[in-house]
């Protein structure tokens, strides 16, 4: 076997230079005084330097001039103490770029003296960048894990955002963070509240988005980031930077929440100095952004939810009440009727009963008729008709309540040549409707007007009124179906909250429109259709794209607590007076068919239709008993029960509240309102008898 051969010098040379020249790692050696040599081919071929510019400590020359103070101070140290020197530098590649490297240099000594210095320099550049992307990476979730743990157990979105903006904003070490609703308009957005840093003003407010400039406004509504490094330079005066400047933003990272080609939210980051947003600053906005809004849409979904669920046993509360209140007058009718042969007596009650059963009949067609438009089943019977012989029809319709509640009437008739292609049965019914809303929402001896008006194409029909008005926060939502405010004493009169509904799903189905405007409680509402006139373009006609409707179960049901509960009888004929009984209600026919009964049962009956009324009765008729509705105009039923037992006006009187509200919420209403009985109507005739009985003999007994 022949033993290896060492190379000569000079060939372990050129391999030396060949594995020095094609690597990425740096070979060099130095003098014994840390001098380069003028021969370190793999320094030149990485940086570029030729021999002589090497040489010598020209080497330095290619190190970053933040760099080369510390590593002369560190090379030289080593040099001194003749041990290993490691450096961690930049240094500069012969196309130009900073490298990472990390250097090491021994020395090699021979007789104990130093003869020369050699190193080797990595580029460690690739590795250090995949070591900060994994920390940068570990870093963004733990802050997601962080802001998910802070918001999880958040139910109202205000607070996810103000949470989300804080700590997003600190993460960032920004100086604000705002999140903003955009309207239905995609221009005027309002920014409710932000979080700033210590010292730096809020820019909470209302702005529109088109003064941003066309570089925020293209990229916001398209759905796409916009990231500014520098207002001033980046956009101008004129592209939008007078705005920003106005509000204290130098530079900015806002994200955009576009649904259904649509611009409904934005939150974002804020700077009061210039500043270069890093490609993870820009991504981590983004997907905090994401997350913020998918939680905000599960929280406002499960608020609709709870909204939609209470609407429902509002309107359900509502539906029975309407339906009762109508009931009683017609129970109470009857059975005058009954014990009755007095044709003047059994003409007028057969009248309460048609009143009733009209009034009754209207409730449910609007419920049919609702649901037939969900269901799409309703079609339009078009004819030419002129606008003022509608609002003539819709007048005389209407009559009968505004004239029950002593309004005065002002109709203003559209010019004679103003025709509509339109059903005609429906433009009445959709004017009646308002008609009779606004006789409901406005107190007695109220003032409405009708008007009509062309506009272009188009005829404007209104119906004004200076009844209660519309809180400004409630206004967008008075024609979804079943809305409606609390059953309290500005809204006595109740309602299903179907007829605003119904208008705008007819008005839709015409082409039309309407709308609403009130400057807030107690300054009126005016509520205008908007029509195209004949032989004008309309819009679309045809069933509205929500087809989707609930079948109501019509029940009445009765607690085992209320008088309406008992079996029917024939009344007691009563021969002589029993007692004093004081009638609070505000329904005519309620009002009149009641006392007629409570004077058949032998009792002296009084009335008054409402809060002052009632008051002022039982000072001067003393009654044993108070008979009290609930919605009554003004002053309802639980603040005169109050006033009762504050003034003693009445001492010793039982107060029964009369009512179609029977939910166990409005027997505990009264219960705190000092009531001492709740009877649901229809009330039995012979119940409410015996009840009436029961307590005049509890009465009669002395307290110990």
């Amino acid at each position: 076997m022949t033993a290896p051969v060492d190379p000569p010098p000079d060939a372990f040379e050129a391999r030396l230079r060949a594995l020095s020249t094609h690597t990425s790692a740096v070979l060099w050696h130095t003098a014994p005084d840390g001098s380069a040599v003028e021969v370190n081919p793999s320094w030149s071929a990485f940086t570029g330097q030729s021999p002589e510019q090497s040489a010598g400590w020209g080497w330095l020359a290619a190190i970053h001039p933040e760099d080369v103070s510390y590593v002369v101070a560190s090379w030289r140290d080593g040099v001194a103490r003749r041990a290993l020197v490691e450096m961690q530098y930049r240094l500069r590649r012969r196309d130009g770029v900073w490298r990472d490297m990390e250097a090491q240099g021994v020395p090699v000594l021979a007789d104990g003296e130093v003869r020369e210095w050699v190193g080797v320099c990595i580029d460690v550049t690739d590795r250090k960048a995949a070591r900060e992307t994994l920390q940068a990476s570990e870093e963004r979730l733990r802050f997601l894990d962080r802001l998910s743990e802070a918001t999880r157990s958040e139910n109202e979105a205000t607070r996810i955002m103000a949470v989300s903006a804080e700590l997003l904003g600190r993460h960032l070490d920004a100086q604000r963070c705002a999140y903003a609703d955009v309207e239905a308009d995609n221009d005027r957005f309002t920014i409710r509240s932000d979080w700033s840093a210590e010292g730096v003003a809020t820019s909470a407010g209302v702005y529109s988005l088109d003064l941003f400039g066309p570089q925020a406004t293209s990229n916001l509504r398209r759905g796409r980031k916009l990231v500014v490094n520098d207002v001033d330079r980046e956009l101008g005066d004129d592209g939008g930077g007078r705005m920003f400047n106005a509000i204290g933003i130098k530079a900015i990272i806002c994200a955009p929440l576009v649904k259904d080609d649509r611009l409904v939210a934005m939150m974002a980051v804020h700077e009061t100095t210039p500043r270069r947003w890093s490609d993870g600053d820009i991504a981590l906005v983004g997907e905090v952004v994401e997350r913020c809004w998918a939680h905000i849409e599960r929280v406002r979904d499960a608020a609709l939810l709870r909204e939609q669920d209470r609407h429902k046993d509002e309107f359900l509360a509502t539906l029975a009440h309407e339906l009762r209140n109508p009931l009683a007058p017609m129970r109470f009718a009857l059975a005058i009727m009954q014990r009755t042969q007095d044709p003047a007596k059994v003409a007028d009650a057969r009248a309460v009963v048609e009143r009733q059963v009209t009034h009754m009949a209207r409730l449910v067609d609007d419920l049919l008729d609702q649901s037939r438009i969900n269901r799409g089943m309703i079609e339009l019977r078009r004819e030419r008709i002129g606008v003022a012989a509608l609002m003539r029809q819709a007048v005389e319709a209407s009559r009968p309540e505004i004239e029950a509640a002593r309004h005065s009437l002002d109709v203003r008739l559209a010019p004679a040549d103003l025709e509509l292609d339109a059903d005609p049965a429906r433009i009445v019914q959709m004017i009646g409707n308002l008609l009779n809303n606004a006789a409901k929402y406005t107190p007695d001896g109220g003032r409405i007007v009708l008007a009509a008006r062309p506009v272009g194409a188009r005829v404007e029909i209104e119906v004004a009124d200076n009844g209660i008005g519309i809180p400004l926060d409630q206004q967008a939502r008075v024609f979804e179906m079943f809305s409606q405010l609390e059953h309290s004493a500005s809204r006595a009169k109740g309602g299903l909250g179907i007829g605003l509904s119904l208008v705008k799903r007819l008005a839709d189905m015409h082409g039309g429109a309407v709308r609403v405007r009130s400057a807030g409680p107690g300054t009126g509402t005016a509520f205008t259709i908007e029509l195209p006139l004949a032989g004008a373009p309309e819009g679309r006609d045809g069933v509205p794209a929500d087809t989707g409707g609930e079948r109501l179960e019509q029940a009445l049901p009765h607690g085992p607590s209320d008088a309406g509960s008992a079996p029917a009888a024939s009344v007691e004929r009563a021969p002589a007076p029993r007692g004093r009984v004081l009638v609070v209600e505000d329904n005519p026919d309620g009002l009149r068919s009641l006392l007629s009964l409570l004077e058949a049962f032998g009792y002296a009956a009084e009335a008054a239709a409402d809060g002052p009324a009632a008051l002022a009765a039982a000072r001067a008729f003393a009654p044993d008993i108070v008979l009290l509705d609930l919605g009554l105009p003004g002053m309802d039923g639980c603040d005169v029960a109050r006033a009762l037992r504050a003034e003693g006006a009445a001492p010793g009187a039982v107060l029964v509240a009369l009512t179609g509200w029977g939910a166990e919420r409005d027997r505990e209403r009264t219960r705190n309102a000092g009531f001492d009985h709740h009877l649901t109507k229809p009330v039995d005739p012979a119940a409410l008898q015996t009840f009436l009985k029961r307590i005049r003999a509890e009465q009669a007994v002395p307290r110990a």
